[in-house]
């Protein structure tokens, strides 16, 4: 079965699995002290260009929590957007793990925050009875699939850097931002002032695994001793690590995320056709957003399962993943015709 779901329904590239395969003939040593493991970590700080710590997890929560939980104390705030994963995907998790304050800001129409929306909410500065504001979190790509600019996010960090804010990514998909913005890794993370950044794998072809890389050294102070306590360490890391070892390697992540967001480039092609299929978002990297009859729902659903974004207006989004393919689009084409 393929599907427009999520990227999260595809499987495993296979020079992922081959990696993974070459990590498991020989014993090593465990909790990340392991050949394989070092290596990668040195690989992170060549393609960001800086001397980052990096931390693997086992999903994407799970470096959400430990980004958020190293930037903060329980009394603190974290400003999110209203739209984003960790306000709304992650349950009470961000939360209780953290005991922080989240407060959604509105994001614009494409998704993102805009500075003034975030600097109208930084208040009651060294008022003790108001939960004092220390982190912001903005999603690379976005939750629309829309796609931070560098200059976007260099404004927003000035601005953290000013209020004595920490500035964190939730990049799920940040390889499939850098591939739509044609850039490099370090363009929109070192070069752009964020302090720590939650790498997405499993999105982009990984079984499964995620890494923390964090670019302010302030806060590796009590990283590891984080990850422990919010059960992210994973006594066979190199399994983790091997992954991203093969993603890094000759920027498969870039074929692989760059195929996926070229999908979803003739995937909104293909939508465009039918005046009955309204798209709401810009297509910038692997999602399309589109308003289309409820009729239409059901019928679609047996051919390439996707999820309702929004039901009053019946607004639904449509992921493309590494695997997709053209004819994948055309069966999809093929079917809308039919209930047209």
């Amino acid at each position: 079965m393929k599907s427009f779901a999520s990227d999260n329904y595809a499987g495993v590239l296979p020079g992922v699995m081959q990696a993974l395969q070459n990590a498991n003939i020989a014993h090593a040593r465990s909790y990340g002290s392991d050949e394989i493991t070092k290596r990668t970590i040195e690989l992170f700080k060549q393609v960001f260009d800086a001397d980052v710590d990096v931390y693997f997890v086992f999903n994407g929560t799970g470096a959400n929590l430990l980004s958020i939980s190293a930037a903060t104390q329980s009394y603190n705030a974290v400003l999110c957007a209203d739209i984003s994963h960790i306000y709304n995907d992650e349950s009470s998790a961000p939360e209780s793990v953290t005991g922080c304050r989240f407060f959604p800001l509105k994001a614009n129409e494409n998704g993102k925050l805009e500075t003034n929306v975030i600097e109208d909410r930084l208040i009651r500065k060294g008022d003790v009875h108001y939960p004092q504001t220390k982190l912001l979190s903005i999603t690379q790509s976005t939750e629309y699939g829309t796609v931070y600019k560098a200059d976007e996010i260099q404004a927003i960090s000035v601005l953290c850097k000013r209020n004595d804010l920490y500035l964190h990514m939730d990049g799920s998909r940040f390889f499939n931002a850098v591939a739509a913005l044609g850039c490099g890794l370090k363009d929109i993370s070192t070069n752009a002032g964020i302090d720590i950044l939650s790498l997405g794998g499993t999105k982009a072809g990984m079984m499964f695994g995620e890494a923390v890389v964090v670019f302010n050294k302030k806060l590796s102070e009590h990283i590891a001793y984080k990850q422990k306590q919010i059960i992210q360490l994973a006594s066979k890391t190199r399994f983790i690590a091997a992954q991203f070892e093969a993603m890094m390697q000759q920027e498969l992540w870039r074929k692989t995320a760059g195929h996926s967001n070229k999908m979803a480039t003739l995937l909104h092609a293909a939508l465009s056709k039918y005046p009955q299929i309204k798209i709401t978002k810009p297509v910038e990297a692997n999602a399309v957003f589109a308003e289309m009859p409820r009729t239409w729902y059901e019928a679609l659903q047996q051919h390439f399962p996707f999820y309702i974004w929004k039901e009053s207006t019946m607004e639904v989004r449509l992921m493309c993943a590494f695997d997709t393919t053209e004819q994948d689009i055309a069966a999809f084409d093929k079917a809308i015709a039919a209930l047209v």
